[in-house]
């Protein structure tokens, strides 16, 4: 997935050169570290600004974007750098531009001529820039615009790197600000994009990792980490503090939900699953005990069936035996007592089918059921 998130990342800068690295929708609880001390680099040429580094945000936490000297994309226009600032409920980025003046900056000293409001680094006049000595490291050999002017901080000298929030710059849009603010603005160059990319891929730039001291903290021109160019920072601003890993916790969180929502689930489906299981096992052993209650009397029934007595000459108390001959009724627990309720005599209702014992040992009224065992018996004084 990162690798998809970093390709993409390049696509966009290709296509859209103007668009900057920390544009991307950056909105985060923690608030950044505080700007490493080091010195300014010189200028390699006439013609640069000067562009300062700040700290942006990247897949792995804060990460430091070198300053560095950069070709504007027209002659006569000023870098207003971009800053971090509390919206009430998170740090956002706010995106720097080109322009005919410099505007707000949310009051963060980056130093350099950048004292929190406006800029004394140097100013263009007739299409050459003129760098002013005191804020600039200028080699005066090659580069003879210059003048030397005391920079006056309108902020406290601090190293916080953002506005707003516990332990933020406090400062607010001057007027000359607001009227810099809604000017024509230019992006980031080309340039400015990839010197982002590089650093969002270099792991010693991570603050977790240089601890708010970067190794790389400023280049003579973007993007070029090496050299004799590259200026490491001195200190850190302040003592790097590690932010709490909530990100983590949140996800292992996430994850235990997950496997909870996934077992129970599984329960669910199992249960459900052995549900209509029982539910059809249950009528199948009902059948086979009911069947297996009924199987004795009905065995035992047929042979008193064939032993009925003709109706005159035998009484019904000679079919008791073949009812004492039963014992499954009074053997049977409760569950399987019902048999003695089918043992009240309900003659012509109940249907031969269900083979009741009670019923079979009543003596048959109508000697016409059983024609066959009439001539095997003789009545006393009959004839043949």
């Amino acid at each position: 997935m990162r690798k998809i998130r970093l390709l993409l990342l390049a696509f966009l800068i290709l296509a859209i050169p103007a668009i900057s690295f920390a544009q991307f929708g950056v909105s985060i609880m923690i608030a950044p570290p505080a700007l490493p001390v080091y010195t300014q680099p010189m200028v390699p040429s006439a013609g640069y600004l000067w562009t300062p580094g700040y700290w942006a945000y990247g897949d792995e936490g804060y990460f430091w974007v070198p300053g560095t000297w950069v070709e504007p994309p027209t002659v006569g226009l000023l870098w207003t750098p971009g800053y971090w600032g509390w919206g009430g409920n998170a740090f956002a980025w706010n995106e720097g531009y080109w322009g005919q003046s410099v505007g707000y900056y949310g009051g963060v000293n980056y130093g350099f001529g950048y004292g929190g409001v406006g800029y004394g680094g140097g100013y263009w006049n007739n299409g050459n820039f003129f760098y002013n000595r005191s804020v600039s490291n200028v080699n005066t050999t090659n580069i003879t615009n210059v003048y030397e002017k005391t920079v006056i901080n309108e902020t406290s000298v601090n190293h916080v790197s953002y506005n707003g929030g516990e332990g933020g710059i406090t400062a607010r849009p001057t007027a000359t600000e607001e009227t810099a603010m809604h000017e024509r603005h230019t992006p980031a160059t080309s340039m400015q994009t990839q010197h982002v990319h590089a650093a969002s891929t270099n792991h010693a730039l991570l603050a977790s990792v240089n601890q708010g001291r970067p190794a790389v903290a400023a280049t003579a021109k973007p993007g070029e980490f090496s050299g004799s160019g590259v200026v490491a920072a001195r200190e850190a601003g302040a003592p790097y503090k590690a932010p709490e890993n909530k990100a983590t916790e949140n996800k292992a969180a996430t994850r235990s939900n997950e496997n909870r929502a996934a077992a129970n689930k599984a329960a669910s489906s199992r249960t459900s699953e052995n549900k209509p299981s029982a539910n059809r096992a249950a009528p199948t052993h009902t059948a086979e005990n009911n069947k297996a209650a009924h199987a004795p009397s009905t065995a035992h029934a047929q042979p008193a069936a064939h032993a009925q007595p003709a109706p005159r000459s035998q009484p019904a108390a000679h079919a008791q035996p073949a009812a004492h001959a039963q014992p499954a009724p009074r053997s049977q627990p409760a569950a399987h007592a019902q048999p003695a309720a089918h043992a009240q005599p309900a003659p012509r209702s109940q249907p031969a089918a269900h083979a009741q014992p009670a019923a079979r040992q009543q003596a048959a009224p109508r000697p016409a059921s059983h024609p066959e065992s009439a001539p095997e018996k003789k009545a006393p004084g009959g004839k043949e």
